[in-house]
């Protein structure tokens, strides 16, 4: 795999004023890059160094793990949010929300539960799993990749994806993600993408 950072798909300034430049800076260049970093020193001269991401994910255990999976996870999330995000989806993706929560503001008040209530640091997911699609959430570096589903959307509760801006509120961090970051058009096209 190649060890470089990807930029951010939107200027740090252009998630503003839901996510501050200051945090998507301390996010995407400390966090994200030591995580890079710290995959990187722990494949030197190894084999799997020459698989990619999603392979090294989901072949890999203990610190291996930990650090492909938080590399893979923030690509992810970096590309679930937008500028003007937020809304409802469009076309086959919102038909398959309102056929498996009911309705785009159940299935918001379902992730936004699950986004809040995790326990610690982790991820809040919408993830397609044997033609239904699911909301779960996963500890620490945990993905679902790791685990044969297919994720669509991402929300980081990590502290430091919020804490810049919303200090405490997790809630009102996970409120503004669906109703003004959260990335549709990324979500329906993971959704109709084979595979």
């Amino acid at each position: 795999m190649k060890f470089e950072l990807d930029a951010l798909p939107y200027s740090k300034e252009a998630l503003s004023p839901h996510l501050s430049e200051e945090t998507l800076s301390f996010h995407h260049e400390k966090h994200h890059q030591a995580y890079l970093n710290n995959l990187k020193n722990l494949l030197q001269g190894k084999p799997e160094a020459e698989l990619s991401l999603e392979e090294i994910v989901k072949t890999s255990l203990g610190a291996v793990f930990n650090n492909a999976a938080q590399v893979w996870n923030h690509d992810f999330y970096w590309k679930s949010m937008k500028p003007q995000g937020g809304g409802e989806p469009q076309g086959e993706l919102a038909k398959a929300i309102a056929r498996d929560f009911k309705s785009f503001a159940e299935f918001s008040t379902q992730f936004a539960s699950a986004a809040t209530t995790q326990f610690g640091s982790g991820w809040a997911w919408l993830v397609l799993e044997n033609g239904a699609l699911k909301i779960v959430t996963t500890s620490n570096a945990d993905t679902p990749l790791k685990h044969g589903q297919k994720c669509l959307l991402t929300c980081d509760v990590w502290e430091h994806a919020y804490y810049v801006d919303y200090r405490n509120l997790r809630a009102k961090y996970v409120e503004t993600f669906l109703k003004h970051l959260a990335n549709w058009d990324f979500a329906l096209a993971n959704f109709v993408s084979p595979g």
